[in-house]
């Protein structure tokens, strides 16, 4: 009876499901948990957003924006408010970043706030309709621009489009799921390259500026409209810009993986914009009260 006694109690010690295993998450949780590595530093955050935000939509929804305006004037006041409303989400969800620092984005968010049901709608919706689609157009259109040159009188076969799209997509995916360095410095990469196309367009355009080519954006017939004003293509060419503008929020969703999410005002310890600092459960307190 004390044999079987004393085997039990060592195998309850030694057994991964036994107590002192099931106590090991609260007695390490200073510092033994399983945690995302810390490798992405400020200017890879700062790819990462513009990365994001100067993807395929900067070079796509222009025209659209100018089309569905039906002006010069009026697409210069569409592009002005959209990346308005962009610059108040982004802080936002800088605010958020610091008050929640969980990976995840919009999820997480959701999920700390309404429920796990309205987190799970939201990442159930997001992962089938709204990433997959939002990749597929970007991709497609990466593929349009390397293909072109090699069709200057025709299209592109459009199986020729979808192939290169997917190939470039499953590519991306086993970078990203294999080294978040990597992914990194890729997104640093093709950050600089549409940093460099976008400024020889912006080159361009003040070259041309400067010719004197510059007739619609005088006042006087800058709002002459080439087309008959519609409430429902004005509504569209906010949709474009928007678009242009998306991607302002995916740093949220490797905030843990951040070397320092906070703005560092003491070098003991971090601290938010409200003189807050965190605490080991995630939480924040008034530096005051300390």
């Amino acid at each position: 009876m004390e044999k079987g006694a004393r085997h039990r109690n060592n195998t309850g010690k030694n057994h991964p499901g036994g107590s002192e295993s099931e106590a090991s998450p609260e007695t390490g949780s200073g510092g033994g948990g399983v945690a995302l590595k810390k490798e992405i530093g400020l200017v890879s955050a700062c790819g990462i957003i513009v990365g994001n935000i100067i993807g395929s939509g900067i070079f796509v929804s222009p025209k659209g924006v100018l089309e569905n305006a039906g002006s010069v004037g009026l697409a210069l006041i569409v592009w002005i408010m959209t990346g308005l409303i962009t610059a108040v989400g982004a802080l936002c969800y800088a605010e958020l970043g610091v008050t929640i620092p969980k990976s995840g984005g919009d999820y997480s968010y959701v999920k700390d706030i309404f429920g796990g049901l309205a987190g799970f709608l939201r990442l159930w919706i997001a992962v089938l309709v709204i990433y997959p689609t939002n990749q597929a157009v970007i991709a497609l259109t990466f593929s349009n621009y390397v293909l072109q040159p090699l069709f200057p009188t025709c299209f592109p076969p459009e199986s020729g489009l979808r192939l290169l799209a997917a190939i470039c997509l499953l590519l991306l995916t086993w970078v990203n799921c294999s080294s978040v360095r990597w992914a990194t410095r890729v997104q640093d990469v093709f950050t600089a390259g549409k940093l460099l196309a976008l400024g020889l367009i912006i080159v361009m355009g003040v070259v041309q500026i400067c010719k004197g080519q510059y007739f619609w954006l005088e006042p006087k017939n800058a709002f002459e409209n080439f087309q008959e004003p519609d409430i429902g293509l004005i509504a569209l060419a906010f949709l474009q810009g928007s678009f242009a503008y998306g991607g302002w929020n995916f740093l949220n969703y490797v905030t843990e993986e951040l070397v320092d999410p906070y703005k560092v005002a003491d070098p003991g310890e971090p601290e938010d914009v409200y003189g807050c600092v965190p605490q080991g459960g995630g939480g924040l307190r008034d530096r005051g009260a300390t």
